[in-house]
């Protein structure tokens, strides 16, 4: 619990800087304001580690570090998308740059201040304290979220927009975070607009790309985006959220060249370095994905911001170089991840793929195919979902080129796609998987174009006056194939016709128990992102520790993309 702003004897506070004279300073300085402990690092890995597994109440951090590729900010950036700053800690960013405060808003959901150097403890005092009268304000909100009574906290973040209380942009943008997050999406583009008209801020743009976004218009956000970026062409975010609706397009070239803004402008970033290279070894610049995945592996390997998948893709490329060293080190690497693991269910079937590429590099065939085997046999259990199919399609290609084929394969890459082409990104990302095979692809493309044709023969009923006929179509098509676009279209059709169909409590039953059997509302896992861990979405207000999201695991969830 916050304490009163200027009582900091009980406080923790974290010095991040890599000169030893400016370090001294900054600890001197908060020793002589009282504060209670102060712990010191002169390096941004051993502050991210510190950070991750204790609680500070006040962070104080160097901007640039003359022996180190990254900077304070983006660290503050990883520490901010990963949700690793609670509330109540204050973030202070020391720089001798006077231009930095026309980046600042850019990690404004984090940043509490910035103090340009020389700077005195009186000034230093200041900053801390403003900062703590801010959290103060703003506590009713923050508990309710605590609370997990997140409509509260909308409403307050709302009633103190309206009145222009104190903070009144900074509650807008939690207020709108939560209804973005909460499925509101067109409420959360109102008041992203409202802060618009009263006062043009990036974050608020971004805001209003990322509502459109989710609510199913990519193409919508890709428009706002190029205006934002165009505005301000150092907004890392902007460039995240760009991806993202490129991605979501279908463009993965195109969502390529903007990942690779987004870490030009900042490449010490884990999340970021994650997904450029992700897409990169996807599309086919294999060279490229696995200097940046080994890069964020050194980077982050022990950070809670590190996802595993980024390992099994580095395996793949082991294997194909015949390095045989190198694929034991990942094999050991996913060994060490499943043991510290809370919820090892994931890290124990990526580990389990790395053990089968090592025993095809050792020549033990028969677990290889044993292994593809029971892969394919689970295509249709709720557990397996497209990241397994991804992996599991570079496993048979790479039996294949061995003349080691499973026994109807082809049969198989025909179920993944029924199963897993929701849109055309998610057939594409399956293409890649499948790309040096020679007739995978097209199999793929095929089950697309399959589900696509299912869908409009379902709909033509409606057309005829008969939606009940059309759920009941998509259901049997659904429950069949376990696509996740015929359930959620069978969920569109069922709430707009719900009052004028006859067996509707039954429909509604089956209907709910196969949306749940095959977790096809669960938010989307997105290229280097993985929910589960509590991330933070680009451009996303970071919420106090009681904001429990939604979970998810795997590359990318099947779900559709809404609309």
């Amino acid at each position: 619990m916050l304490s009163a702003p200027h009582q900091l004897h009980d406080a923790r506070a974290l010095v991040i800087e890599g000169n030893l004279q400016s370090r001294s300073i900054l600890v001197s300085q908060l020793r002589e304001l009282g504060v209670g402990t102060v712990v010191q690092c002169s390096r941004l890995t051993e502050a991210r580690r510190k950070l991750e597994m204790n609680s500070f109440d006040v962070v104080i951090c160097e901007q640039r570090f003359e022996r180190e590729s990254g900077s304070g900010q983006d660290l503050l950036d990883d520490l901010r998308r990963n949700q690793l700053l609670p509330f109540h800690t204050v973030f202070v960013m020391i720089t001798a740059e006077a231009s930095y405060a026309s980046v600042a808003e850019a990690a404004e959901s984090a940043l509490d201040a910035y103090l340009l150097k020389p700077h005195t403890g009186a000034r230093l005092s200041d900053r801390i304290v403003q900062a703590r009268v801010r959290k103060q304000a703003l506590k009713e909100i923050f508990s309710a979220i605590d609370a997990q009574d997140f409509e509260r906290a909308a409403s307050l973040c709302q009633a103190r927009f309206a009145s222009r209380q104190p903070y009144w942009l900074y509650a807008a943008r939690i207020g709108a975070e939560l209804m973005l997050r909460g499925g509101r999406v067109e409420e959360a583009q109102a008041l992203y607009q409202a802060v618009i008209d009263a006062k043009t801020l990036p974050w608020a743009r971004l805001g209003v790309a990322r509502a459109q976004l989710d609510a199913g218009q990519p193409a919508k956000a890709v428009t706002t985006l190029e205006s934002l970026i165009r505005d301000d062409d150092a907004y890392a975010d902007a460039y995240d959220v760009m991806g993202r609706a490129q991605f979501e397009l279908g463009n993965f070239q195109n969502a390529l060249s903007t990942y690779q803004m987004a870490t030009k402008l900042t490449p010490s970033s884990i999340s970021r370095l994650l997904k450029h290279g992700m897409l990169a070894y996807y599309t086919g610049e294999k060279s490229e994905g696995v200097e940046l995945l080994d890069r964020a592996t050194r980077l982050g390997l022990d950070s809670k911001m590190f996802d595993a998948q980024a390992l099994l893709l580095l395996a793949f490329a082991r294997l194909d170089n015949n390095d045989s060293r190198g694929l034991q080190r990942v094999v050991e690497q996913l060994t060490r991840l499943r043991d510290r693991s809370h919820h090892p269910a994931r890290p124990h079937r990526l580990l389990h793929m790395a053990e089968s590429l090592l025993a095809l590099q050792q020549q033990q065939t028969a677990r290889a195919l044993d292994d593809v085997r029971r892969l394919a046999d689970s295509l249709l259990t709720p557990e397996f979902d497209v990241e397994a199919a991804c992996n599991l399609l570079a496993l048979m290609i790479r039996l294949a080129a061995r003349s080691l084929p499973m026994p109807d394969a082809e049969g198989a890459v025909d179920t993944l796609a029924l199963r897993f082409c929701t849109s055309r990104a998610m057939t594409e990302l399956l293409v890649c998987a499948a790309a040096g095979h020679a007739h995978y692809p097209e199999r793929i493309r095929a089950g697309h174009a399959q589900v696509l044709q299912m869908t409009q023969d379902a709909m033509k009923l409606s057309l005829k006056g008969d939606p009940h006929g059309t759920v009941v179509q998509l259901l049997e098509d659904g429950e069949r194939t376990g696509n996740a676009k015929l359930i959620e279209s069978a969920h569109q059709v069922m709430q707009r016709y719900s009052e004028r169909m006859e067996g509707h409590p039954e429909l509604q039953e089956r209907l709910e128990a196969l949306r749940e059997r095959y977790h096809t509302t669960a938010p989307i896992t997105r290229l280097g992102e993985h929910t589960s861990s509590g991330q933070t979405p680009p451009g996303g207000v970071s919420l106090s520790a009681g904001y429990k999201p939604p979970p998810s695991t795997g590359l990318l969830d099947a779900a559709p993309p809404a609309g």
